[in-house]
Order: C-alpha cells, then sequence, then structure tokens
C-alpha cells in the first residue's frame, strides 16, 4: 500500500472485525491497490462480502475455512486444522508474492487461538512479506505474539449484540 508495509489487527468479543479488514479492502481498490482475503474458519461462498469481493477486479478472495471449529478432540478438528493449514499457505504467498498491497486473513488471529495455525508459521509470514505489504488480521483471541509484531491493534468489545436476545443473523448484517 505504501513503501512501509504494516501489520494491522481487529480482535475482540464485538461484532465487526471483518467489516473493519473489508472496508480496508474497499479503500485500498478505491486506489488501485490490489487485494488479497483469505478466510479461514469461514466456508460459505453464499455470503455478500464474497459476491461483491469477487466482482472487484484486483481483488481476490480465498475461502478456506470449514467452518464452525469443533473441539480439538472431536475427530472432524485435524480436518478443520488441514484446511487452515492450507490458507496460511495460500496467505503466505500472496503476501510474499509482491502482486498484492494489502492482504487480510480474516480470522486469522481465530485460526491461531485455536490451535488450528501455530502461531510461529504466522509470525513467519509476517516477517517474510514483500516490502510495502500490508497485512491485515482479524479475529476473538489475538495471542500476544502477534499483537506485539503489530504495529495496530484494535480490540472491538461487545457492548449489547441483537444475538443474546434471540435476533438471528442477518443478510447484509451478519453475511
Amino acid at each position: 500500500m505504501s513503501e512501509e508495509g504494516r501489520i494491522l489487527i481487529f480482535t475482540g468479543d464485538g461484532k465487526g472485525k471483518t467489516t473493519a479488514a473489508l472496508g480496508m479492502a474497499l479503500r485500498a481498490h478505491g486506489h488501485g491497490i490490489p487485494v488479497a482475503v483469505i478466510q479461514f474458519v469461514k466456508s460459505d461462498v453464499k455470503t455478500g462480502e464474497f459476491a461483491a469481493l469477487s466482482k472487484l477486479p484486483g481483488v481476490e478472495i480465498f475461502v478456506a475455512g470449514l467452518g464452525f471449529v469443533p473441539p480439538e478432540t472431536d475427530p472432524r478438528f485435524a480436518d478443520h486444522r488441514r484446511a487452515a493449514q492450507e490458507g496460511l499457505r495460500i496467505a503466505s504467498e500472496a503476501a510474499s508474492s509482491g502482486r498484492y498491497g494489502l492482504v487480510i486473513l480474516d480470522e486469522g488471529c481465530y485460526a491461531v487461538a485455536r490451535n488450528l495455525v501455530a502461531e510461529e508459521l504466522v509470525l513467519r509470514l509476517l516477517r517474510e512479506a514483500a516490502p510495502g505489504v500490508t497485512v491485515v488480521l482479524t479475529g476473538r483471541g489475538a495471542r500476544e505474539g502477534l499483537i506485539a509484531a503489530a504495529d495496530t491493534v484494535s480490540e472491538i468489545r461487545c457492548v449489547k449484540h441483537g444475538f443474546d436476545i434471540g435476533r438471528k443473523a442477518q443478510k447484509g448484517v451478519e453475511f
């Protein structure tokens, strides 16, 4: 995005982490900066963000998750880990290739927090990013190593959420 790369994290238990990162994707696109979005955990290609981003020239979105992550003791956890590790491979290639000015690891913090990918491998991705590449990570539970590596960290805190009173996820709001 500029000559100096950046590392930003949007974490916390509130709604809006992915929305903030996608706002950056929109901003970058408006400036003609190529963008790669890699979605960890998420598996649905029928979301509003997937539909919108896939129509923007210069923006690529990769869905590398299998949905809600079961406990590590569940036999299906290994499949989630493999999917996340493939997402990390895609993200590492995107960040180091020099083809993108902005690389977003959507739910990247959560993938580390849930032991789907090793924090050290994400830190390596950050160290090996091409010059000038901005990397954004989203997700709950950002670990201290990621926070230390970032130059900007925002914690999005939930004050109140419609889910708490039985509101269902709504098209255009949650997906």
